[in-house]
């Protein structure tokens, strides 16, 4: 399948990428449409699925070759919708709104961290100066799969009461201070498909699949979370570098 170029003022728009975002943008439409509807698990599968699309826009971009100004903007837009604004509504349907006021306050601090989190991306990713492997702060994807991860735990074991839905609030904002933090979290932009991949890396995925099939809410709680503790990790790491380095000179 070719590409289709549609010119604008010099601008290149690029249809086959950008149809994996529009579908990403779709799966976190809909995952708010079937939580305002309390199908929770309906919405769950819709941000993962969200998830996917938006990990395969840039890749399929950058094999093809078709990497413009207005997908990387494009894709912000759906980035917010899917994993800023579906999360926020679907953790307030869930039990968030039984808390007032803090409750649609915690939301809406969450989508706006989001919001704050793509824009710093994007200066970033126009800045010719910032080349790194790693993200600034917990990319959005992560935050919301951590974020929904933990509901539907929660969904599964029925807990529902003031309780934790106090932990909730405080779940998401926690996620929310993690995307605008300066933690470093690894974005495996540096990995190619068309490389060559150890047999050890295939039989890991292989097994990755296998959790999530036969226990999808504890295997993605449980990689979310060690992703999110990872930012910490190295986080410590670069502490402790920087203070025997210092060390050093003196």
């Amino acid at each position: 399948m070719q590409d289709i170029e549609i010119k604008d003022r010099g601008k290149t728009i690029y249809l086959l990428p950008n149809l994996f975002t529009t579908a990403g943008m779709f799966a976190g439409f809909y995952a708010i449409v079937a939580a305002m509807k309390g199908l929770f698990e309906y919405a769950v599968v819709a941000i993962f699925i969200a998830m996917i699309m938006d990990s395969i826009d840039g890749r399929v971009a950058r094999l093809t070759n078709t990497q413009s100004a207005f997908g990387a903007q494009y894709d912000s837009l759906s980035d917010m919708v899917a994993f800023g604004i579906a999360p926020a509504l679907f953790t307030y349907a869930w039990g968030l709104r039984y808390l007032g006021k803090i409750g649609w306050l915690a939301t809406f601090f969450y989508a706006a961290a989001t919001g704050l989190r793509l824009a710093r991306f994007n200066v970033h990713l126009s800045d010719t100066e910032v080349k790194t492997q790693d993200f600034l702060g917990l990319p959005c994807p992560a935050a919301a799969g951590f974020v929904i991860s933990m509901i539907w735990l929660a969904l599964v074991y029925h807990l529902q009461s003031r309780t934790y839905h106090i932990i909730g609030a405080c779940l998401i904002v926690f996620t929310a201070l993690m995307m605008v933090s300066n933690i470093p979290y690894r974005s495996f932009k540096d990995k190619d498909f068309r490389d060559k991949v150890p047999f050890l890396l295939i039989l890991i995925v292989l097994l990755l699949f296998v959790g999530i099939t036969l226990d999808p809410p504890h295997v993605l709680a449980a990689i979310f979370t060690l992703y999110l503790l990872s930012g910490f990790v190295a986080w410590i790491r670069r502490s402790r570098k920087y203070i025997l380095d210092r060390r050093m000179k003196q």
